[in-house]
């Protein structure tokens, strides 16, 4: 049995069904399907607002460098040695060993894009990432509705570290199970960003606008600092391309 659902019956107490993606490994924490207030009011791109989304499963952690070595090697895709913002933990084409269970970091939404496909799988929908970052309540935060340094990986905490293992900060969890959707690393989703999308969008399982030249990253990081970074309805955008250090992705499928 993985590794990760194990520390997820154990730790994180997950309360929901797990199942394990038999391609690459990944354990996916099931969201059931229902209406949800989405955006918290907190920003000018993200009013409260009611939406509805099929049940699901998403990723409890993010994918790991230990996973996307599996895909480099079967598919001579690129490896993320290269970094439009920061030091790549990849060198020379390897991974050091001791951050293979910490979040692949320095891929693009392309790069994303095409390890979900590899999988079998898919980048959440906005909707998606904050139904299962928020939890079951709503919650500002994954684990309540008041900021908390010690309950994720940040700027602040970090000390001479960047990322850490994707089971760290088990006191973070969403009430789904996910581990780290605040914290550690950014995470691309699926949408394109629109400042104005929750205003006119899809009422029914949203999947952002048609075109765009920005892709929304959600979550905060280990570089940042500002409590309101790490609210699960915050929303931040870059163009698909781009290769950040502090950039991951957890991945999802629909439930059937």
């Amino acid at each position: 049995m993985s590794i990760l659902v194990e520390i997820a019956k154990n730790r994180y107490r997950a309360e929901h069904a797990l199942a394990v993606n038999r391609k690459d490994g990944s354990v996916l924490a099931y969201v059931p399907g229902g209406e949800f207030e989405m955006g918290d009011g907190k920003g000018d791109d993200c009013p409260k607002h009611r939406v509805e989304v099929d049940g699901y499963w998403i990723g409890l952690s993010c994918v790991t460098n230990r996973q996307y070595g599996r895909f480099v090697a079967e598919t001579k895709h690129r490896v993320p040695d290269k970094a439009d913002y920061g030091t790549p933990v990849w060198q020379n084409g390897r991974c050091p060993e001791e951050k293979l269970d910490h979040p692949v970091g320095c891929v693009s939404w392309e790069d994303a894009v095409a390890y979900g496909k590899w999988a079998g799988l898919r980048l959440p929908t906005e909707a998606e990432w904050e139904k299962a970052a928020r939890g079951v309540k709503g919650l500002i935060y994954p684990w309540g509705n008041e900021w908390d340094e010690k309950r994720c990986r940040n700027a602040n905490n970090r000390g001479s570290e960047e990322t850490t293992v994707v089971w760290g900060y088990p006191g973070g969890v969403s009430g789904y199970g996910t581990a780290q959707q605040s914290g550690n690393v950014w995470e691309w989703c699926a949408d394109w960003y629109d400042e104005g999308y929750y205003g006119k969008g899809e009422v029914k399982n949203p999947s952002g606008p048609g075109t765009g030249s920005d892709r929304v990253y959600r979550g905060g990081s280990w570089g940042s600092d500002g409590a309101s970074n790490f609210r699960g309805a915050t929303r931040f955008r870059f163009v698909p391309s781009y290769r950040g250090g502090i950039q991951g992705f957890r991945l999802a499928r629909g439930a059937a």
